[in-house]
């Protein structure tokens, strides 16, 4: 998220400066603020967005304890196992 916001700030203060100019050749160039390259993933995993980042999520995988709201959302649950947190389907 934070990447995301610093590119933004200075995606605008760029705009700011070169004004419609740059932001046609922003838009000529293909690299505005959207362009984004999705994350592909092998086949038995999830393509997920954990914390803003791109994952590519499968059961017995390490796991955030402090995401296990997202998880969900991608049907996974992050539980404790021998000590760490790992995936499991839901």
């Amino acid at each position: 998220m934070r990447k995301w916001v610093a590119a933004a700030v200075a995606g605008l203060a760029l705009l700011g400066q070169t004004g419609a100019a740059g932001a046609s050749a922003l838009v000529q160039s293909g690299g505005g603020l959207g362009a984004v390259a999705a994350k592909t993933c092998p086949a038995g995993f999830t393509h997920a967005v954990i914390g803003g980042q791109q994952k590519c999520l499968h059961a017995g995988e390490y796991c955030a304890h402090s995401e296990a709201r997202q998880y969900r959302r991608y049907h996974f649950v992050c539980e404790r196992v021998r000590g760490t947190y790992r995936l499991e389907r839901s």
